[in-house]
């Protein structure tokens, strides 16, 4: 392998891991109020949904960090629980491949 090659190579690795870790989607206004609480903790709360949030686990063959990855599969969410007037979200399942499900409820103000 040439060093020109080589140096490619290198750069396209070290500009994939310095953006593995960020994170592209914008917590709207209304999801900053959103909670994210256990199943035990919504009781007495009204159950409005369930919603699935995904984002791109990998970029090309590189995987993303995957707190990067749940970071923006919880913000989706939270955005996604204001616009059907919840204000809890509490996950359902692990996050898989970018994706996870949560249910959501408002809790205060039934």
């Amino acid at each position: 392998m040439n060093g020109a090659r080589l140096l490619t190579i290198v750069f396209g690795v070290a500009i994939m891991s310095m953006l593995s870790g960020c994170t592209w989607v914008e917590l709207k206004p209304q999801g900053e109020k959103i909670r994210m609480l256990t199943p035990p903790e919504v009781g007495r709360c009204k159950f409005l949904g369930r919603i699935t949030s995904n984002t791109a686990a990998t970029i090309g063959i590189f995987a993303r960090s995957k707190d990067t990855v749940q970071e923006e599969v919880e913000r989706l969410a939270r955005n996604n629980a204001a616009d059907m007037g919840g204000d809890t979200i509490v996950p359902t399942g692990p996050l898989i491949d970018g994706e996870q499900s949560f249910n959501v409820y408002r809790c205060i103000n039934p």
